[in-house]
């Protein structure tokens, strides 16, 4: 049998990303057993539950924002299913007929790996670089420094695999914007840490399913779009900060022991002069 799929997303102000996602479930798997949508405590999760009952899922709203990895993890908590198999998705994701049960056989014919992510396109049907390898200090300075001003510079290009893209492979990290999860790994793992608000959750977990002997797998051949119309694009600084602040946590966790706190201090400086130069 094609292992049970729980399908579970966070949203925040998200009524019109949310129309086209829900439309494009269905179609998108016949492994998926429940949907829960968690809303962040926003202004409009009135209408986003409106929405989502009326598709015939559950809504859960939550009393405060709890971050994209809480929301995560409260999603899944609500859960009455026992599910093989946990997709994590951002509500402005659209699928592609059939990308769910791709990415559920994966998991059936990869049992050592314990994600797998679509190949996701962005609204103008590029290819965005959703399989990475894991951050080191020196690709995620060089990366950092020189993404924006100089995206074609070697650090940032290996470190995002920009030319891997067609091919089934392992990775570092998958992209938590869809992101499939063998529920026997969120379970050992506990999930996303809800220690990052918003932003490297989704490194941090590829991480740990790393460490804890699972493969992170590429499965191209599920497609998905992520139109980019959450809001999360409606406070630049505030996500700024987010990003800023989410980074210092992996690479202080990373590199934690005592004799890496001159290390650590650098990191911290170098990334509030970071945030100062590109919200200024």
């Amino acid at each position: 049998m094609t292992p049970s799929v729980l399908v579970v997303t966070v949203t925040y102000n998200s009524t019109e990303a949310m129309r086209p996602f829900l439309s494009s479930l269905p179609s998108a798997g016949s492994s998926v057993v429940e949907v829960i949508v968690v809303d962040n405590a926003s202004d409009g999760a009135a209408e986003t539950g409106e929405l989502v009952r009326a598709a015939g899922y559950t809504f859960v709203e939550l009393p405060k924002n709890e971050g994209y990895g809480g929301g995560v993890r409260a999603a899944v908590d609500a859960a009455t299913s026992n599910p093989d198999l946990i997709l994590v998705a951002n509500p402005d994701v659209i699928f592609q007929p059939g990308a769910i049960d791709v990415l559920a056989s994966a998991a059936e014919e990869l049992p050592g790996a314990g994600s797998f992510g679509p190949k996701i396109l962005d609204a103008d049907g590029t290819v965005y670089p959703s399989a990475r390898r894991l951050p080191s200090l020196r690709t995620g300075v060089a990366h950092a420094l020189f993404g924006r001003i100089w995206p074609t510079n070697p650090w940032t290009v290996r470190y995002r695999a920009e030319r891997e893209t067609e091919s089934r492979r392992a990775a570092g990290w998958l992209s938590g914007a869809c992101v499939l999860v063998r529920a026997e790994a969120y379970r050992e793992l506990g999930g996303f840490d809800p220690g990052y608000f918003m932003y490297f959750e989704d490194v941090d977990l590829g991480a740990r399913l790393g460490q804890a002997g699972w493969r992170n797998m590429y499965i191209p051949e599920a497609v998905v779009t992520h139109t980019g119309a959450h809001s999360t694009s409606r406070d630049a600084h505030t996500m700024e900060k987010a990003h800023h602040d989410s980074a210092y946590r992996y690479l202080s966790r990373k590199y934690a022991g005592w004799y890496f706190a001159p290390l650590r201090l650098a990191v911290r400086f170098g990334l509030w002069g970071r945030l100062w130069w590109v919200s200024r």
